[in-house]
């Protein structure tokens, strides 16, 4: 198990660009377990103390974006 640990600044840099509501869209996700397709768009929950970008995805998952390995960009709602 490790440990992610994440400057305060980037962490609140993080909260103010990725608020509840926010949508976005997956350019690129590294989890070899599921099917996140790039180009899937989903809304953004909260952003947790370790970077999580927590995502309700519209395929119905509910992974997180994890802050320095997958990417993500901000869409039109």
């Amino acid at each position: 198990m490790f440990a992610m640990h994440i400057r305060p600044e980037v962490l609140a840099r993080l909260r103010e660009e990725y608020p509840e509501g926010t949508r976005v869209e997956l350019i690129e996700m590294n989890d070899p377990y599921r099917e996140m397709p790039p180009g899937l768009k989903g809304t953004v929950q909260m952003v947790d103390d370790a970077g999580g970008i927590h995502i309700n995805w519209d395929n119905g998952s509910t992974l997180a974006a994890i802050h320095g390995f997958d990417k993500i960009k901000k869409t039109d709602k």
